[in-house]
Protein backbone atom coordinates (compact mmCIF):
# COMPACT_ATOMS: atom_id res chain seq x y z
CA UNK A 1 0.00 0.00 0.00
CA UNK A 2 1.04 3.14 -0.99
CA UNK A 3 2.23 5.88 1.98
CA UNK A 4 1.72 9.24 1.64
CA UNK A 5 2.62 12.47 3.17
CA UNK A 6 1.88 15.86 2.03
CA UNK A 7 5.11 16.45 -0.18
CA UNK A 8 5.91 12.89 -1.21
CA UNK A 9 4.56 9.72 -1.79
CA UNK A 10 5.94 6.39 -1.64
CA UNK A 11 5.38 4.44 -4.47
CA UNK A 12 7.69 1.37 -4.04
CA UNK A 13 9.95 0.10 -0.95
CA UNK A 14 11.71 -2.98 -0.64
CA UNK A 15 14.33 -4.06 1.89
CA UNK A 16 16.91 -1.99 -0.74
CA UNK A 17 15.04 0.45 -2.36
CA UNK A 18 12.56 3.10 -1.55
CA UNK A 19 10.80 4.94 -5.14
CA UNK A 20 9.33 7.97 -3.63
CA UNK A 21 6.97 10.79 -5.65
CA UNK A 22 8.42 13.99 -4.77
CA UNK A 23 5.91 16.71 -5.26
CA UNK A 24 6.90 20.07 -6.95
CA UNK A 25 8.91 22.62 -4.54
CA UNK A 26 10.43 19.74 -2.17
CA UNK A 27 14.49 19.94 -1.87
CA UNK A 28 15.59 16.45 -2.70
CA UNK A 29 18.72 17.27 -0.65
CA UNK A 30 19.57 19.64 2.03
CA UNK A 31 20.19 23.11 1.21
CA UNK A 32 24.02 24.02 0.71
CA UNK A 33 23.30 27.59 2.87
CA UNK A 34 20.57 27.12 5.12
CA UNK A 35 20.35 23.14 6.30
CA UNK A 36 17.05 23.80 7.91
CA UNK A 37 15.22 24.28 4.82
CA UNK A 38 13.12 20.92 4.98
CA UNK A 39 14.40 18.48 2.34
CA UNK A 40 13.35 15.28 1.27
CA UNK A 41 16.39 13.25 2.77
CA UNK A 42 16.35 14.53 6.20
CA UNK A 43 12.42 13.87 6.21
CA UNK A 44 13.19 10.21 5.38
CA UNK A 45 16.38 10.04 7.13
CA UNK A 46 14.29 10.33 10.66
CA UNK A 47 12.70 7.09 9.57
CA UNK A 48 15.24 5.00 8.60
CA UNK A 49 18.15 3.77 10.21
CA UNK A 50 19.99 3.83 6.79
CA UNK A 51 19.33 5.58 3.97
CA UNK A 52 21.58 6.48 0.89
CA UNK A 53 21.57 9.26 -1.77
CA UNK A 54 21.75 8.42 -5.73
CA UNK A 55 20.66 10.50 -7.58
CA UNK A 56 18.39 13.78 -7.10
CA UNK A 57 15.83 15.92 -9.42
CA UNK A 58 15.42 19.77 -9.17
CA UNK A 59 13.45 21.53 -6.15
CA UNK A 60 10.72 22.59 -8.77
CA UNK A 61 10.68 19.47 -10.23
CA UNK A 62 7.83 16.72 -9.47
CA UNK A 63 7.99 13.30 -9.82
CA UNK A 64 10.08 9.58 -9.24
CA UNK A 65 13.46 9.45 -7.09
CA UNK A 66 15.23 6.22 -5.81
CA UNK A 67 17.21 6.13 -2.59
CA UNK A 68 18.67 3.06 -1.41
CA UNK A 69 18.70 1.63 1.75
CA UNK A 70 21.67 -0.44 2.47
CA UNK A 71 25.39 -0.23 1.02
CA UNK A 72 25.03 -2.58 -1.25
CA UNK A 73 22.02 -1.58 -2.99
CA UNK A 74 23.77 1.83 -3.27
CA UNK A 75 26.83 0.72 -5.33
CA UNK A 76 24.93 -1.19 -7.31
CA UNK A 77 22.60 1.53 -8.44
CA UNK A 78 24.86 4.06 -8.58
CA UNK A 79 27.38 1.92 -10.91
CA UNK A 80 24.25 1.35 -12.97
CA UNK A 81 23.89 4.99 -12.91
CA UNK A 82 27.69 6.05 -13.84
CA UNK A 83 27.18 3.61 -16.73
CA UNK A 84 24.14 5.25 -18.33
CA UNK A 85 22.12 1.63 -17.70
CA UNK A 86 19.36 3.68 -16.03
CA UNK A 87 16.50 4.75 -17.98
CA UNK A 88 14.89 7.81 -16.90
CA UNK A 89 12.17 9.35 -18.68
CA UNK A 90 10.18 12.99 -18.36
CA UNK A 91 7.45 14.84 -19.06
CA UNK A 92 7.81 18.68 -20.45
CA UNK A 93 6.10 21.60 -21.58
CA UNK A 94 8.36 23.61 -23.75
CA UNK A 95 7.37 26.71 -25.20
CA UNK A 96 6.81 26.66 -29.08
CA UNK A 97 5.51 24.25 -31.88
CA UNK A 98 8.47 21.24 -32.54
CA UNK A 99 8.23 20.56 -35.92
CA UNK A 100 9.53 16.78 -35.59
CA UNK A 101 7.95 13.89 -34.01
CA UNK A 102 11.35 13.03 -32.09
CA UNK A 103 15.06 13.82 -32.31
CA UNK A 104 18.18 13.70 -30.41
CA UNK A 105 20.02 16.77 -29.07
CA UNK A 106 23.59 16.13 -28.80
CA UNK A 107 25.18 19.44 -27.39
CA UNK A 108 27.99 19.39 -24.59
CA UNK A 109 27.24 21.32 -21.36
CA UNK A 110 29.37 22.91 -19.04
CA UNK A 111 29.15 25.00 -16.00
CA UNK A 112 28.21 29.13 -16.76
CA UNK A 113 30.82 31.01 -14.80
CA UNK A 114 28.53 33.99 -15.83
CA UNK A 115 25.85 33.13 -13.48
CA UNK A 116 26.90 30.83 -10.45
CA UNK A 117 24.52 27.63 -10.36
CA UNK A 118 23.50 27.91 -13.97
CA UNK A 119 24.61 25.43 -16.49
CA UNK A 120 24.80 26.34 -20.64
CA UNK A 121 26.08 24.86 -23.91
CA UNK A 122 30.17 24.35 -24.12
CA UNK A 123 30.97 22.45 -27.64
CA UNK A 124 34.58 23.68 -26.28
CA UNK A 125 35.41 22.63 -22.68
CA UNK A 126 31.68 20.76 -21.61
CA UNK A 127 30.50 17.12 -20.91
CA UNK A 128 29.03 15.28 -23.86
CA UNK A 129 25.44 15.71 -23.21
CA UNK A 130 22.58 13.74 -25.13
CA UNK A 131 19.05 14.05 -24.65
CA UNK A 132 16.52 11.93 -27.05
CA UNK A 133 12.71 13.17 -27.03
CA UNK A 134 9.16 12.15 -28.63
CA UNK A 135 6.47 14.86 -29.50
CA UNK A 136 3.17 13.32 -27.26
CA UNK A 137 1.19 16.59 -28.43
CA UNK A 138 1.34 19.73 -29.88
CA UNK A 139 -0.83 22.82 -28.89
CA UNK A 140 -0.78 26.43 -30.36
CA UNK A 141 1.83 27.88 -28.44
CA UNK A 142 3.51 24.86 -26.68
CA UNK A 143 4.20 21.31 -27.00
CA UNK A 144 4.05 18.54 -24.74
CA UNK A 145 7.36 15.80 -24.94
CA UNK A 146 8.58 13.66 -23.32
CA UNK A 147 11.79 13.49 -23.00
CA UNK A 148 15.00 10.97 -21.91
CA UNK A 149 18.47 11.76 -20.76
CA UNK A 150 21.13 9.49 -21.78
CA UNK A 151 23.58 11.45 -19.71
CA UNK A 152 23.12 12.97 -16.18
CA UNK A 153 24.38 16.33 -16.82
CA UNK A 154 22.68 19.20 -14.07
CA UNK A 155 19.67 21.03 -15.51
CA UNK A 156 20.42 19.08 -19.12
CA UNK A 157 16.70 18.63 -20.23
CA UNK A 158 16.21 22.56 -19.41
CA UNK A 159 19.04 23.73 -21.53
CA UNK A 160 19.27 21.30 -24.11
CA UNK A 161 15.59 22.88 -25.03
CA UNK A 162 17.08 25.95 -24.70
CA UNK A 163 19.57 25.32 -26.87
CA UNK A 164 17.10 24.42 -29.94
CA UNK A 165 14.55 27.09 -29.20
CA UNK A 166 12.70 25.68 -26.90
CA UNK A 167 12.51 26.45 -23.28
CA UNK A 168 10.39 24.87 -20.89
CA UNK A 169 6.83 26.65 -20.13
CA UNK A 170 7.91 27.71 -17.43
CA UNK A 171 11.95 28.34 -16.56
CA UNK A 172 12.76 30.97 -14.39
CA UNK A 173 16.46 30.61 -15.16
CA UNK A 174 16.39 28.97 -18.27
CA UNK A 175 13.00 30.72 -19.74
CA UNK A 176 9.53 32.49 -18.24
CA UNK A 177 9.35 32.69 -14.86
CA UNK A 178 5.58 33.82 -15.58
CA UNK A 179 3.54 30.38 -15.20
CA UNK A 180 0.81 29.18 -18.04
CA UNK A 181 -2.48 31.44 -17.40
CA UNK A 182 -5.57 29.94 -19.18
CA UNK A 183 -6.07 33.52 -20.66
CA UNK A 184 -3.25 32.93 -22.78
CA UNK A 185 -4.80 30.28 -24.12
CA UNK A 186 -8.17 30.73 -24.13
CA UNK A 187 -8.94 34.17 -26.16
CA UNK A 188 -12.54 34.66 -25.07
CA UNK A 189 -11.52 34.64 -20.81
CA UNK A 190 -12.16 37.63 -18.95
CA UNK A 191 -10.83 38.61 -15.69
CA UNK A 192 -13.57 39.48 -13.66
CA UNK A 193 -12.84 42.58 -11.30
CA UNK A 194 -10.78 43.18 -8.68
CA UNK A 195 -9.91 39.19 -9.06
CA UNK A 196 -5.87 38.50 -9.62
CA UNK A 197 -5.40 35.00 -12.23
CA UNK A 198 -3.99 32.47 -10.92
CA UNK A 199 -1.65 30.49 -12.70
CA UNK A 200 -2.58 26.86 -14.34
CA UNK A 201 1.11 26.28 -13.40
CA UNK A 202 3.58 28.03 -11.92
CA UNK A 203 6.55 26.19 -11.47
CA UNK A 204 8.93 24.42 -13.99
CA UNK A 205 6.91 22.23 -16.19
CA UNK A 206 8.98 19.31 -15.94
CA UNK A 207 7.90 15.88 -14.56
CA UNK A 208 10.36 12.98 -13.60
CA UNK A 209 7.89 10.52 -15.09
CA UNK A 210 9.26 7.19 -15.29
CA UNK A 211 12.96 5.34 -13.68
CA UNK A 212 13.73 2.53 -15.14
CA UNK A 213 17.37 -0.05 -13.20
CA UNK A 214 18.52 -3.52 -13.19
CA UNK A 215 17.44 -4.98 -9.76
CA UNK A 216 20.17 -6.92 -8.47
CA UNK A 217 18.42 -9.01 -5.94
CA UNK A 218 15.94 -9.48 -7.81
CA UNK A 219 17.66 -10.65 -11.02
CA UNK A 220 14.71 -8.30 -13.15
CA UNK A 221 14.74 -4.80 -14.59
CA UNK A 222 12.01 -2.89 -12.27
CA UNK A 223 10.23 0.45 -13.54
CA UNK A 224 8.49 2.72 -11.32
CA UNK A 225 6.70 5.38 -12.21
CA UNK A 226 4.81 8.62 -10.87
CA UNK A 227 1.56 9.78 -11.32
CA UNK A 228 1.10 13.17 -13.26
CA UNK A 229 0.81 15.71 -10.57
CA UNK A 230 -2.83 17.92 -10.37
CA UNK A 231 -1.13 20.94 -11.67
CA UNK A 232 0.66 19.40 -14.28
CA UNK A 233 -2.54 17.17 -15.52
CA UNK A 234 -4.94 20.38 -15.41
CA UNK A 235 -2.51 22.70 -17.64
CA UNK A 236 -2.28 19.58 -19.79
CA UNK A 237 -5.85 19.33 -20.15
CA UNK A 238 -7.04 23.17 -20.84
CA UNK A 239 -3.79 23.16 -23.53
CA UNK A 240 -5.75 20.02 -25.24
CA UNK A 241 -9.04 21.59 -25.32
CA UNK A 242 -8.57 24.67 -26.26
CA UNK A 243 -5.09 24.53 -28.19
CA UNK A 244 -4.94 21.37 -30.06
CA UNK A 245 -2.87 21.21 -33.05
CA UNK A 246 -2.57 17.25 -34.68
CA UNK A 247 1.00 15.82 -34.42
CA UNK A 248 1.84 14.39 -37.95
Amino acid sequence: MEKRHTSFEILSEDEDYILINKSAGMLTLPDRFDPAIPNLYHILKSRYANLFIVHRIDRQTSGVIAFAKNALAHKELNLQFESHQVQKKYLAIVQGVLNDAEGVIDLAIGENSGKAGTMRIDTAHGKKSVTQYRVIEKYLNYTLVEAEPLSGRTHQIRVHFKAIGHPLAVDELYGHAEGIKLSSIKKTYKIKTGEIEKSLIARLTLHAKSLRFYHFRRKEPVTIEAPVPKDFDSTIKQLRKLSPLPVL
